[in-house]
């Protein structure tokens, strides 16, 4: 959805509908998302006839992490990283260590990778799948 709304950045509103067409995504589960995406300032919608969903800031500044955040919360390997109250080993145990190590290579694997350069993934990968099948 928000790769979607990033193409289409700078034009028109976005009915959701219209995503969940060209993405084959339900439009109900779309719905759901567009409430935690919403509420962390990530998109905007506008109601009416000329209504629908944009990009809050430019492709540019949203990250993957951004979109996990809002949608997931913030990622965990495992539960004790994030509340080590939930272990009573939390504290001795050396596996945890290399879960919190993962956990933040993965958040920072997300936060570099920003919306226009899956836009532009996206392209290269139609084209490359345009190519192939001539």
């Amino acid at each position: 959805m928000m790769a979607d709304l990033a193409d289409h950045y700078g034009k028109n509103p976005v009915f959701l509908k219209d995503i969940a067409q060209r993405e084959d995504i339900s439009e109900k589960y779309l719905s759901i998302i567009v409430i935690p995406l919403r509420a962390a300032g990530l998109i905007q919608s506008t109601r009416g006839v000329h209504g629908g969903y944009v990009l809050a800031r430019r492709p540019e500044e949203i990250t993957v992490g951004d979109i996990f955040d809002a949608v997931e919360g913030k990622i965990c390997v495992v539960n004790c990283v994030k509340d080590p109250q939930d272990c009573s080993r939390a504290g001795t145990c050396p596996t945890r260590d290399v879960w919190d190590v993962l956990s933040e290579k993965i958040r920072e694997t997300l936060a570099a990778i920003t919306l226009t350069d899956l836009v532009k993934t996206r392209h290269e990968k139609a084209q490359n799948n345009i190519m192939s099948n001539i």
